[in-house]
């Protein structure tokens, strides 16, 4: 296996494993996915941005935005990615939030979009840097409410 493979292998690895950590809601295992002090914006769209600056606040803020849900399941649906180098990569994840609130059993799907910096550190595949962006929202029986696609992750 040549490099690019092992590397390209290594971060779906590491999608994963974030996509597990979140489903579980595992936060302590958060920690070792992202690398120290990593930018993570979180974009809604129907809500002000927000700037997150690390693992740990990044777990803090999905265990508040989860904790209405009996239910909450993150699926990757595709993952496109792009290595650099030994070091370095960049990546798009789509992905579907799949989730039930507690207090009135409805159904919701959330979906969207992570343009990701990935880095070689201490031996492994980090997040180096998240940038997520809701495309679509979907409530009951509600039409769904459909976002402009973000430009700037193309």
């Amino acid at each position: 296996m040549d490099s690019d493979t092992e590397s390209y292998l290594a971060i779906t690895r590491l999608q994963a494993s974030y996509a597990d950590v979140v489903t579980r809601r595992a936060w302590a295992e958060l920690e070792p996915l992202f690398a120290p002090a990593a930018p993570i914006r979180v974009d809604t769209v129907s809500r002000p941005v927000i700037e997150l600056v690390g693992a740990s606040a990044l777990g803090e803020f999905i265990e508040q935005a989860i904790a209405q849900f009996e239910f909450f399941e993150f699926v990757i649906l595709n993952t496109v990615i792009q290595v650099a180098d030994e070091t370095s990569a960049r990546g798009r994840l789509y992905m579907v939030e799949l989730r039930q609130e507690a207090s009135t059993g409805v159904w919701s799907n959330a979906f969207g979009l992570y343009d990701d910096s990935y880095a070689y550190v201490d031996g492994r595949w980090r997040f180096a840097e998240r940038r997520y962006q809701s495309l679509a929202r979907k409530i009951g029986h509600e039409r769904a409410d459909v976002f402009p696609f973000p430009i700037s992750f193309t």
